[in-house]
């Protein structure tokens, strides 16, 4: 594979004159700029997201990480300790954004994955966008981030350069190589599946692929990954700090009676939809590291006059904790993978653009539940949602108390959607029809805590888990009654985890600043997740995104 990787960049150093041009580029010939040699910044910045990445398995795994991955952020680095979540829900999405444009759902906009837009009387999903076509496949690139109502660091960066400098989003999921790159990004591209196995783009950023991203896909990495065996990096019985490889709380690929290692990928890529199946497997995260040193060459990251950044999210750790949960040993062979792809990177870095030329942080869009089924073989509390038979609870409710089920629009995101019109045709008062549904459905089982879109308007929490609901309603997108489960409560499968909830084993998530300008230390100071934009704008010297509500993070810095 290195071999590949090898001739992969040979080939783009001789094909780059011949690259395509994003919407801008660090050689500005606009002979106004002015020069940046008095403002002392990094060539480049690095955001690092870890898709489902829990706070404690910097602790959990640590003795099985090198010295050169996590340990060395954690140790020469400025690792703060507990830094959480502000907002709910915690979702990929929304993770993704809140830490670019240091606010909450309540300005930003982006407020689930998916969600219902009672506009379009329709369910829809974050980045998607008609008016925009798939540059490097026939499908899969229709995406901008003009859902996202904000400014991001990243496009602040650009203003502050008079549009110079370059920013560049890169992951397997579509929305977190977009929405962290910003409006005014040069480029974001995600790994179409399927049967395409490519990175792709939108026609929002360029209309072609650069030469180099058309090397990279034709290289062969991507097939040479699902050519291999997934086994553990040590001997699995090493790894005690995960339960048993055959357990009840996994979920198997299609193929494979048991989510056991070793895993054959060349036989099970066909029935698991073929190059989806390297989203899913710890050799997803290697082949974004060698699609994000790449994107460092063809782009000549950090060789400039002017700031670069480089948005990178490790998606595969987020689909093998889905599949099979906190507590697995596919888990935790993903983390020590994921540890030398950190140190390969630093490595790549140092070389490339020089120790002491760039700034890094990783953080997490959000962490994730031990396995409900498994927690009650423990006695500990926890449960599943049953979201049918919640739907036929709210329409007794509704026959019972307005005999209409019409005025229930949708249910979905663990909002209730009213149809204002029915409510309206009805001669009924939308705050006592609120209030009906906010008072029974905490009748039902798992349903913890329950209020209306009123009282969030009117009411300022300031504690607790309502608190984190206000800070992700938005009263222009957001339900008519907010409720929340039982803590760990979830609407999933009996098998893998999920996240999604304000609670603190989906808010507590890593945060580590490393690079010039970052001092060397560690703090057990609560700090909120919107607070890394303005630090990273403080550091940068820049006016802060938009519709921050975060704060600078002072004892980070030098």
């Amino acid at each position: 594979m290195k071999k590949l990787l090898l001739l992969f960049i040979i080939g783009f150093a001789l094909a780059q004159c011949a690259g395509v041009k994003s919407k801008t580029n660090n050689s500005s010939t606009n002979s106004a700029s002015i020069s940046t040699s008095t403002i002392k910044r990094p060539k480049l910045v690095v955001g690092i997201v870890v898709d489902q990445m829990r706070y404690d398995y910097l602790i959990k795994f640590y003795n099985k990480y090198g010295e050169n991955g996590f340990k060395l952020l954690m140790n020469t680095g400025y690792n703060l300790q507990n830094v959480h979540y502000n907002y709910i829900p915690t979702y990929t999405a929304v993770g993704h954004t809140s830490i670019y444009t240091g606010t909450t759902p309540t300005n930003h906009g982006i407020i689930s994955n998916n969600w219902y837009d009672k506009f379009e009387k329709k369910s829809i999903y974050c980045v998607d966008d008609d008016k925009y076509q798939s540059v490097g496949a026939k499908d899969g690139g229709q995406k901008s981030p003009y859902r996202m109502l904000t400014t991001t660091v990243t496009d602040q960066l650009k203003l502050a350069q008079n549009m110079n400098g370059k920013t560049i989003g890169i992951s397997i999921k579509d929305r977190s190589a977009i929405l962290p790159a910003g409006h005014t990004a040069n480029a974001a591209y995600w790994f179409e599946g399927g049967n395409t196995g490519k990175f792709i783009s939108s026609t929002f950023y360029i209309n072609e692929l650069p030469s180099w991203v058309n090397d990279f896909n034709n290289s062969g990495i991507a097939n040479s990954y699902l050519e291999k065996t997934w086994d553990t990096y040590y001997d699995i019985n090493t790894y005690t700090e995960s339960i048993a490889d055959k357990n009840d709380f996994e979920e198997p690929f299609k193929g494979k009676e048991t989510a056991t290692f070793p895993y054959n990928l060349a036989e099970l890529r066909k029935s698991n939809n073929n190059y989806d199946l390297l989203k899913t497997v710890a050799f997803g995260n290697d082949f974004t590291t060698d699609f994000a040193k790449a994107t460092i060459l063809g782009e000549n990251l950090g060789k400039g006059e002017f700031t670069d950044f480089l948005a990178i999210s490790f998606s595969s750790t987020d689909y093998a904790g889905h599949r099979f949960g906190v507590d697995s040993k596919e888990v935790e062979d993903s983390y020590i993978r994921l540890d030398k792809n950190i140190e390969d990177l630093i490595q790549f870095l140092n070389k490339e653009v020089g120790q002491g030329n760039y700034t890094l942080f990783l953080t997490a869009d959000h962490a994730a539940i031990q396995v409900p089924s498994y927690l009650q073989t423990l006695k500990i509390p926890g449960g599943y949602f049953d979201s049918k038979k919640f739907v036929e609870f709210v329409n007794t409710i509704s026959l019972t108390h307005f005999n209409s089920t019409e005025i229930i629009e949708d249910i979905s995101n663990y909002q209730i959607f009213l149809n204002k019109d029915k409510i309206k045709e009805l001669d009924l008062d939308i705050l006592e029809v609120e209030q009906v549904f906010v008072d029974e459905i905490l009748n039902f089982e798992n349903v913890y805590k329950s209020v209306s879109a009123h009282t969030l308007q009117a009411t300022s929490f300031t504690s607790g888990i309502l608190q984190t609901l206000q800070n992700g309603y938005n009263q222009k997108l957001s339900g008519d009654i907010l409720y929340v489960p039982n803590p760990t409560t979830i609407t999933y499968s009996h098998m893998g985890s999920t996240h999604g909830s304000g609670y603190s084993y989906d808010t507590h998530v890593p945060l580590i600043f490393y690079g010039q300008g970052i001092k060397q230390g560690a703090s057990n100071e609560y700090y909120p997740i919107v607070d890394i934009a303005p630090t990273i704008s403080s550091l940068l010297k820049i006016e802060q995104p938009n519709g921050t509500t975060g704060k600078t993070i002072t004892e980070v810095l030098k």
